[in-house]
């Protein structure tokens, strides 16, 4: 069983929206906070305000930022003239190594960086620049980067497993952005929906209704585009956009339940793989911490033998459809490999949470599943340093330390 959101995209999609959604529902605003606080940023402040838009009651979140950061198109219906946090000029490798330097949980900086990534591989491809190099407009603003941590925290908060959505509304015409007047929907929200082969539904509109910020959240962390998948449901929460136009209401709906049951047919997912005999291990080592860094699931590497006997070995991903073409760069990349092949998979996740315990003021976070617990390997070997204790030891007094 696991438990799953579907957002509703019907009047398009926005990094503040999926955020007021997913608060709506439910998730721990303290949670926000905290991610927010472990950014270091100063300057802005939040509020949470209930609004109706076309007759439905949602919530609006309204982030102001001080006189030496401006706001950018965070609000869905933005002023195309204004620009993003400090002028919003930051490469795309800075908003990065910031997000990598935190101390968000490690579900959070993974999903955030994985978004940002994207962005910057998508950004960079429009405009001929690296994708470390390319300058992050509106999507590096503060604004912006407080969406893509916040909405991140609040799916961890949840703990949601999988993240599913609708197809998105888009407009028509052109929007004014930092780089003049472009085609809307602007040319990264294009990419990112192909990238991810997402659908779309187009709206009688010259409003801006997708974001790049919005439609990179669900593309990257999706694995789903289309109707709302089976499940109990067990919350909803409504997303405003500001403007509140005639005839439809500006929101993104987000809908919470469980989903399939110890005997269903599990999750599609795709395995990827490919034979190498020309490979040090420890070129492997590092590629399977590359490939986990793309946003493959598992990977990992078995040995066999190949014609005339070589010694060789196969490098196995395990990822969703979300992130398989960036997996498959990687895998290719770093083996050297001719080719690789994948087939589709089916995998049962089991329901998990993460905790933070102490050991001798070291802080260790935990996965706790049913009947199993797992110790996270980095922070007790960390903290056995810092203690200068038997590694065996601090994980068996991190187990204790859970409560219960």
């Amino acid at each position: 069983m696991s438990r799953t959101v579907w957002f509703n995209c019907c009047a398009g999609v926005a990094g503040d929206m999926l955020l007021a959604a997913l608060v709506d529902a439910g998730a721990d605003r303290l949670a926000i906070s905290d991610a927010w606080a472990a950014l270091g940023f100063d300057g802005y402040a939040a509020t949470w305000e209930r609004v109706q838009r076309c007759g439905v009651t949602a919530l609006w979140t309204n982030l102001a930022i001080d006189d030496h950061h401006h706001d950018h198109d965070h609000d869905h219906d933005h002023d195309p003239g204004s620009g993003g946090a400090d002028g919003g000029h930051r490469p795309a490798g800075e908003v990065i190594g910031l997000i990598a330097a935190s101390d968000l949980p490690t579900r959070v900086r993974d999903d955030a960086i994985a978004v940002y990534r994207k962005l910057a591989e998508i950004e960079g491809a429009i405009h001929g620049v690296a994708a470390d190099e390319v300058e992050l407009h509106e999507v590096g603003a503060l604004d912006s980067i407080l969406d893509v941590v916040g909405v991140c925290a609040a799916l961890a908060a949840l703990g949601l497993d999988e993240i599913t959505y609708s197809p998105i509304a888009v407009g028509h015409g052109t929007v004014r952005t930092a780089h003049g007047m472009l085609p809307n929907p602007v040319p990264a929200v294009s990419r990112l929906l192909a990238a991810a082969s997402a659908s779309t539904v187009g709206l009688d509109t010259t409003m801006e209704l997708a974001t790049p910020t919005g439609v990179a959240l669900l593309t990257v962390l999706g694995t789903r585009c289309g109707p709302m998948p089976p499940m109990t449901v067990t919350g909803t929460g409504f997303g405003a956009g500001t403007a509140d136009p005639e005839g439809r209401p500006n929101v993104v709906q987000a809908v919470i339940g469980v989903a399939g049951s110890d005997d269903d047919d599990g999750r599609p997912c795709r395995l990827l793989e490919t034979n190498v005999d020309d490979v040090t291990g420890e070129v492997l080592a590092h590629t399977i911490s590359r490939l986990l860094a793309a946003g493959a699931h598992d990977a990992w590497v078995t040995p066999i033998v190949m014609k005339k006997g070589r010694p060789a070995h196969t490098v196995h991903a395990l990822c969703d459809d979300a992130t398989f073409a960036e997996v498959r760069r990687r895998m290719i990349a770093e083996t050297g490999s001719l080719g690789v092949r994948a087939s589709t998979v089916r995998r049962w996740p089991q329901q998990r949470s993460e905790q933070v315990v102490e050991v001798d003021g070291q802080a260790i976070r935990v996965k706790v599943a049913a009947g199993r617990v797992k110790v996270e390997h980095d922070d007790a070997l960390a903290a056995a340093a810092a203690l200068d204790r038997p590694l065996r030891d601090v994980i068996a007094a991190a187990e204790r330390a859970l409560p219960g």
